[in-house]
């Protein structure tokens, strides 16, 4: 019989649940208990949904109040040395990913601790929390340990689960070395984790546990035969803790290609594989099966919104079936549900307004349904079922005919691209030469990255306008107001490039898909970015162009504001792309591409308004990078063409910002040359500035500004800090082309701290200058 499985729920809620709970822990507005109360009324609801749905295997564990990974660490006692006075609980498990910072009182010190790095996880636009290994690295399970605790609260309600744990390799490997580690071979630390992975195991067969799924997603990576022997000996080892148990490595994003070699005689009775990210890989995976391994199929997207095409999933599970037998075959998403929204039920507008558009669309919960279906169509037949697969049929077909996906203009654009759009006029030391003629700035020029406080007041002043309880005249006003507060705080801070503020951004990409042909926007499509962010990605479903100007106005009300040069402000091609829900009926190169020339118009008319410093941002160009080597080239090539076509459009004396954050950089250097941007700022602080060193090995020249403090974390870092930061910074950049601003935008935090933040970067800039 084939089990509908599933890998992961989203934990955030269908309202936000979480998010609501865990701020207003923050603000001391409820109580942890009230906190716990909240997220486990959410898990049960969620166990419950998915068990109506039909899923045989339901994960548990996989709920967080922050990240998952954290949890991981913090379950097995990975606490960093700097964290360990705090109390076990809520408060240290926060301060790990976000930091802390409390005033001395007369029975308490000074409380200020720096978070652990933040990271993307894979090729996702969900971040994780970097775990921290010592040399003297000791493991041991929490008092609380949650993956028990979780598995039995679900066993109370009657609800059999499959718990979820972090496999022991990729925990380790996607980890770090502490500082006071340097040198550390991650690895060696194996021996000693295991012992504790055989505890919980052990605890999870006494609660009654059958089937544990052990995610692995560095088995997808390029991975040496060494660790390849690691993956066999330790799975060896773990599959002989319990006869009860059997261990499902759950794989995702992409090909297990070679790696899988180890499974065969590894003692795991299952392996989850990715088959809409890598379909070819089914026949492969399965030669590599032994004679009782099981086979989970990733058939429905786990990371967009499109329906499955069942018909042809259904195909591919017949496949397997026919060479494993229906006992050995379960169907599950791509991977975990937590890249997606919750449920359709609430897209009240999409469904009334787009209906057409909104039957092409699958959630977590349709999603479920979907696996149902596609378990019952092999199990009892596909007549069984047939009014759902019909449904589904016609919801495929309609999407593909639409009328509404094409647009003879903007493919005919495509085809008329040329290489003068794919470089600038001059190289980058002519540009600077003209730029500095132009407008001067000062050593060690300050600027922020973009946004600054999304205050309550200016949320609240975005939802009348859209419910149409204040009209355009009087919203536009409101973000007059605005600019102007933020244009004169940065001049009262004495900033060198200023922005507008970005008030009326709800989000970096959705606000130009709201202004773009193209898209489409949901009212309830919320996903997990990282702690307790979420963004609503829009859908990208037809071709994508741009009809009017999208910033100009704003750029230009900030610009006559000030003597100081005002930075235009847009989001690249590449991220755009990312961090949209995209179509998948042509190549993500091609949507991209369309994105480019929207922008470029973009950059072209800020240039004749008279704005001279544009920045594109493309914090997600790493992101996006494949997850093996061998696919590196091909995407580079297309994603850097795509931002050079954004931005090529200009003079030499205009100067090209862009902007990346939260990933490593080093092995697309000569991508990032190739990018050819004047002024480019990444974030560096919370990654304890480690990726200097790449600017000197591969000779970067242009203007750089690595952050010189963390945006994520509440605390206000100090002159000291920041300037030890600027000073290793001068050891890798030359002091013309270093820049001084944060790691990254100030949407999320208050504006008191900002305002010390940054009172405190300008100090560091203006010590530079005196002392050259």
């Amino acid at each position: 019989m084939v089990f509908a499985t599933n890998l992961g729920f989203p934990r955030i809620g269908a309202q936000r649940e979480t998010k609501k709970n865990v701020e207003s822990f923050w603000a001391g507005k409820i109580s942890a208990e009230t906190l716990d109360e909240g997220a486990a009324k959410l898990r049960a609801e969620n166990w419950k949904l998915q068990q109506a749905q039909g899923l045989t295997h339901i994960p548990s564990g996989d709920f967080s109040y922050y990240d998952h990974v954290l949890d991981h660490s913090v379950m097995f006692s990975v606490i960093p040395q700097r964290f360990r006075h705090l109390p076990d609980g809520h408060e240290r498990t926060f301060a790990i990913g976000r930091g802390i910072q409390k005033p001395a009182t007369e029975t308490q010190p000074k409380v200020d601790l720096e978070a652990q790095e933040m990271k993307k996880w894979f090729d996702t636009n969900y971040h994780y929390i970097v775990p921290e290994f010592e040399t003297a690295q000791t493991f041991g399970l929490n008092t609380r340990v949650k993956t028990v605790e979780e598995f039995n609260e679900a066993k109370a309600l009657g609800i059999h689960t499959r718990p979820v744990v972090l496999g022991p390799l990729s925990f380790l490997l996607l980890g770090k070395a502490a500082k006071n580690s340097p040198g550390l071979d991650i690895l060696s630390l194996l021996p000693r984790v295991l012992p504790v992975y055989e505890e919980l195991l052990t605890k999870l067969a006494s609660a009654g546990a059958d089937w544990i799924q052990v995610d692995e997603p560095c088995l997808v990576l390029d991975l040496p035969k060494n660790v390849i022997e690691l993956y066999h000996s330790t799975y060896k080892r773990l599959t002989a803790v319990s006869s009860k148990l059997k261990l499902l490595i759950a794989t995702y994003f992409g090909r297990i290609d070679n790696n899988v070699s180890f499974i065969r005689d590894s003692g795991v009775a299952g392996l989850h594989i990715d088959l809409v990210r890598a379909p070819e890989q089914l026949e492969h995976v399965i030669k590599n099966l032994n004679n009782t391994q099981v086979l989970s199929l990733g058939l429905v997207d786990g990371r967009n919104i499109w329906k499955a095409n069942l018909a042809a999933a259904l195909k591919v599970a017949q496949q397997a079936v026919a060479a494993l037998g229906s006992d050995r075959v379960f169907v599950a998403p791509s991977c975990s549900l937590l890249h997606t929204p919750v449920t359709l039920k609430f897209e009240k507008r999409l469904a009334s307004k787009q209906p057409e558009l909104f039957e092409w669309l699958a959630y977590s919960e349709e999603k479920c349904v979907e696996l149902r279906v596609l378990a019952a169509a092999l199990n009892n037949g596909a007549d069984s079922v047939k009014a759902e697969l019909d449904d589904n049929a016609r919801s495929i077909e309609a999407r593909r005919v639409s009328p509404h996906t094409t647009n003879a203009d903007v493919r005919r654009r495509l085809d008329a691209i040329t290489s003068d759009q794919l470089r600038r006029r001059n190289v980058f030391a002519t540009r600077q030469e003209k730029q500095h003629e132009k407008l001067p700035l000062p050593a060690y020029p300050t600027t922020t990255i973009g946004s600054f406080p999304q205050t309550k007041e200016i949320r609240v002043a975005r939802a009348k306008f859209t419910k149409g309880e204040i009209n355009q005249e009087s919203y536009e006003d409101f973000i007059k107001k605005e600019i102007a507060f933020c244009v004169k705080a940065q001049e009262d801070l004495d900033l060198d490039v200023l922005v507008h503020g970005e008030a009326e951004r709800n989000d970096m990409v959705a606000y130009f898909g709201e202004r773009l042909e193209g898209y489409i926007f949901s009212e309830n499509g919320w996903i997990a970015s990282y702690g307790s962010r979420c963004v609503r990605p829009p859908i990208i479903f037809g071709d994508v162009h741009r009809v009017n100007p999208m910033t100009v106005k704003e750029s230009v009300y900030a610009q006559s504001l000030t003597s100081k040069p005002m930075k235009g402000m847009l989001t690249g091609p590449v991220t755009c792309l990312q961090w949209s829900f995209v179509r998948d009926d042509i190549p993500r190169s091609v949507v991209c591409t369309q994105l480019a020339l929207a922008i470029r118009d973009e950059v072209v008319d800020l240039e004749k308004a008279g704005i001279i410093h544009i920045q594109v941002d493309e914090p997600a160009i790493r992101e996006g990078l494949p997850l093996r080597a061998v696919d590196f080239d091909y995407y580079l090539q297309w994603s850097v063409d795509a931002f050079l076509i954004s931005t090529t459009g200009v003079k030499d004396e205009t100067v090209i910002h862009t902007h990346m954050c939260y990933s490593d950089f080093q092995d697309i250097f000569p991508a990032i040359i190739r990018m050819d941007a004047d002024v480019l700022t990444i974030e560096n602080s919370k990654s304890d500035m480690k990726i200097l060193g790449a600017f000197a090995t591969h000779g970067y020249g242009a203007g750089i500004g690595p952050g010189v403090f963390d945006i994520h974390s509440p605390r206000v870092p100090t002159v000291e800090e920041m300037k030890i930061r600027a000073d290793a910074m001068l050891q890798y950049i030359p002091a013309r082309n270093l820049w001084i601003n944060p790691d990254c935008g100030l949407k999320t935090r208050g504006w008191k701290e900002v305002n010390e933040s940054l009172a405190n970067m300008v100090a560091v800039a203006k010590a530079l200058r005196a002392s050259a």
